[in-house]
């Protein structure tokens, strides 16, 4: 049996784009513990391009079907939506198997069909569209554990939002509106603002600009270009959670003076567990809050949605469907 799928073919950490081929794929096989979900709907992450790059997944485990989301019907012909972290509980794997995401071990989700660990699964609430459920367990599950578990943010707190328009920091801030914070959002990109503001920002702003007020907390993923300025937005106090680095690793300054000075707290964060995912699911689905689609395509014009994520054109998160 052979399915359609986009997946990896080689690794070019310069034009990773090279390495990424749509065609037929072996369909997966029958695992004990394990169950096969019918893909309706899959979102592109930058975990994806950071795939082909070669970040977590290497020559050996070529040729790898990308995508860590999907909603879909299970082999029950339930609606679906998939936990992407594999591993860490035992369910469906060995109990010392190390944590990792779909596409660094195991095959995705970017095909007509994908299997995960049963435990993996979570029922799709009937309020969310197969699209909408897509979106939510990397870029919108990253976007609440930053918010809800790390940065331990309550109703009436205030929030930066550094570049507005990509996943993460498109979902913190329609997150953060709706559970009562005052969001600010940075863009480099006059729409872009505008359309954080409409989403639920309070201000939108340059990047670098000072902000009415420091912050409780500051939502970081774009790093290097943008790190001074979290660090200089937070209250004596406050709390930056960092979930990624979209602009390099290693800003000019680190601030630390600043940090010891005034007590401030620097949190990593990855991802989120399935209980959050959950709970997200039924936050999403009790608000009418609602992930912020920016396009749908179908799964053989993939690359068209990989050539938009790559090149930073586009606000939200690109879905694509298999019928």
């Amino acid at each position: 049996m052979v399915m359609f799928a986009a997946y990896a073919a080689r690794i070019d950490r310069d034009h990773p784009l090279n390495g990424l081929e749509l065609g037929e794929r072996p369909a997966p096989e029958v695992r004990p513990g394990w169950t096969t979900v019918t893909v309706k709907a899959a979102s592109l992450n930058h975990h994806d391009l950071w795939s082909l790059r070669g970040v977590g997944l290497g020559e050996e485990s070529l040729p790898m079907i990308l995508g860590c989301d999907a909603a879909g019907i299970d082999a029950d012909g339930n609606e679906v939506v998939v936990h992407s972290v594999i591993g860490d509980t035992g369910h469906g794997v060995g109990p010392r198997e190390k944590r990792s995401i779909l596409t660094e071990k195991y095959q995705g989700t970017f095909a007509e069909q994908v299997t995960v660990p049963a435990w993996n699964v979570l029922p799709k609430p009937k309020e969310l569209s197969f699209a909408e459920a897509a979106c939510l367990p990397t870029a919108w599950l990253t976007a609440y554990r930053m918010l809800f578990t790390n940065a331990g943010v309550r109703p009436g707190d205030s929030v930066l939002v550094q570049g507005a328009g990509g996943g993460v920091a498109t979902a913190a801030i329609v997150l953060g509106k709706a559970a009562g914070l005052r969001v600010y959002a940075t863009s480099r990109d006059e729409a872009k603002r505008k359309r954080a503001v409409e989403l639920g920002a309070a201000e939108a702003f340059e990047p670098g600009a000072r902000l009415p007020r420091r912050v409780d907390a500051v939502i970081e993923t774009v790093g290097a270009a943008t790190w001074s300025h979290s660090v200089k937005s937070l209250r004596p106090g406050g709390t930056l959670v960092i979930s990624g680095a979209t602009s390099g690793p290693n800003p000019p300054s680190a601030e630390l003076n600043r940090i010891f000075f005034l007590e401030l707290k620097v949190v990593g964060s990855t991802m989120g567990s399935k209980d959050e995912l959950e709970d997200l699911l039924s936050f999403c689905a009790a608000t009418g809050v609602r992930p912020v689609v920016d396009e749908v395509l179908p799964l053989d014009r993939a690359r068209e949605g990989f050539e938009r994520m790559a090149g930073g054109d586009l606000f939200g998160k690109i879905v694509l469907t298999t019928s």
